[in-house]
């Protein structure tokens, strides 16, 4: 019966290994990977000229998001949208990305305009100013 028992405990390690311990390792280098695309991103403001901006309805600003957010799930995670801002004639996007010209492929197939794109330097807001 011990014999039985040592065997099928022999098994379970054995499966371990050879399954469990690769998946494993090979999520632990996704992670890795990730992490790594993740710190080389600089964060960037783009300027969108968009006559009347501030006048789109929320259908419409929920449309332009909805184009936007599938262009990414195309685009792979190099690049992400963190937010933007609407105003009366522009919309100023923020974005992280590894490469500035994903910003242009993303506003060409999502058929956006950029007028100007700016790497962020710093960011401040008035926490800085008790720091």
């Amino acid at each position: 019966m011990k014999t039985l028992q040592t065997v099928k405990a022999m098994f379970v390690v054995a499966m371990m290994f050879l399954f469990v311990v690769p998946a494993m390792a090979q999520k632990k280098e996704k992670e890795k990977e990730k992490s790594a695309a993740s710190a080389a991103m600089k964060t960037y403001v783009i300027e969108r000229e968009i006559p009347e901006a501030g006048k789109l309805t929320a259908d419409e600003l929920k449309g332009i998001s909805q184009t936007s957010c599938n262009v990414l799930n195309e685009m792979g995670p190099s690049i992400e949208w963190l937010h933007s801002y609407v105003t009366e004639n522009k919309v100023y996007c923020v974005y992280r990305t590894t490469d500035k010209e994903l910003l242009k492929k993303h506003a060409e197939k999502g058929g956006f305009p950029i007028n100007s794109i700016s790497e962020l330097s710093a960011q401040i807001s008035p926490a800085t100013a008790k720091q």
